[in-house]
């Protein structure tokens, strides 16, 4: 895996690319059959999703089949890397790579601490009122509400959510005091317009009874090799365009018009920035066995029960 830095115009630090080859279907993978979704770690299911007729949301059902990749984090790693997103994306880079049951494979990645999340509360919200509105209820099942919450891109949890006074979530609450709380890791996935917590469900617990905003590492895929140079070819044409556009009015109109450079020159660093940070589609892989096989899983994660409610 290929790792490198992405920053702004301004050389401020955005996230972490990740070229990663030879994983052609990760451990953490999402299967698809017609409408109905399966989020299998290892074989073990994990998240089954239906998405309703109207594409007004998504029905869920969580099994307890989740297992964080990440190991545990120490405070006193917490205190070393306190205030440096660059340190701890290069730390979740290593355990994304290194575990079988990561959803990494092949392609182009952004593991970033700009996530959409932070830029959406309300200046007379609460850090814990609006982290725990961008929650989604459900255990075990729940729904993912698109209509009400279009492109709010909510937060759900892969396991229950502990309670605030849970042994970890007041160990980690000291820490989210003292502004030393790990990141909690994100992944977004599209086909749920949502995010899943890879790992920090205590952490954001924890972040939440103290009432302060949680570091955040969002991982997503980025363009992908195979476009990559196409895209590029077409920011520079775009740009070269404009310079022609403004050089012909200048011939027409005299030294008086600008050579574009001033307007063109940024679009272009905004258009070569996007392709190293813009959300692309998450795969999905065709579920062998089809919506037949999704049915036998879900009955017999659900123990046979009336789910999804149709």
């Amino acid at each position: 895996m290929q790792r490198s830095d992405v920053t702004r115009d301004d050389g401020a630090w955005v996230g972490l690319s990740l070229d990663v080859q030879g994983r052609h279907q990760p451990g953490l993978c999402l299967f698809s059959a017609g409408p109905q979704l399966l989020v299998s770690q290892l074989s073990r299911p994990v998240l089954l999703a239906v998405v309703d007729e109207q594409l007004q949301g998504v029905d869920f059902w969580r099994t307890d089949g989740y297992r964080s990749f990440v190991p545990p984090l120490r405070a006193d790693v917490g205190r070393a890397l306190a205030g440096s997103p660059e340190r701890w994306a290069h730390r979740f880079a290593q355990y994304l790579i290194d575990s079988l049951d990561s959803p990494l494979h092949e392609g182009r990645w952004l593991l970033s601490c700009d996530s959409p999340l932070r830029r959406w509360r309300h200046a007379g919200t609460s850090h814990a009122e609006y982290w725990s509105s961008m929650l989604v209820d459900g255990c075990p099942d729940g729904y993912i509400d698109w209509f009400l919450h279009s492109h709010s891109w909510e937060v759900l949890p892969l396991r229950p959510m502990p309670d605030a006074d849970d042994s970890r979530v007041k160990a980690y609450r000291k820490q989210a005091r003292e502004g030393t709380l790990p990141p909690v890791l994100l992944w977004w996935v599209s086909g749920l317009d949502c995010h899943l917590i890879l790992d920090g469900h205590a952490r954001l617990a924890a972040a939440i009874a103290e009432s302060v905003e949680p570091p955040l590492l969002q991982l997503h895929r980025t363009v992908q090799r195979d476009d990559l140079v196409a895209r590029i070819d077409q920011a520079v044409g775009f740009y070269e365009d404009e310079l022609a556009r403004f050089a012909e009015l200048g011939a027409v109109h005299g030294p008086t018009v600008p050579d574009g450079a001033a307007t063109a020159g940024p679009q272009l660093v905004r258009l070569l920035h996007d392709l190293n940070t813009v959300e692309q589609p998450t795969w999905a892989w065709p579920l062998p066995g089809g919506e037949d096989r999704w049915r036998r899983i879900a009955r017999e994660a659900t123990a046979g029960q009336d789910w999804p409610h149709v």
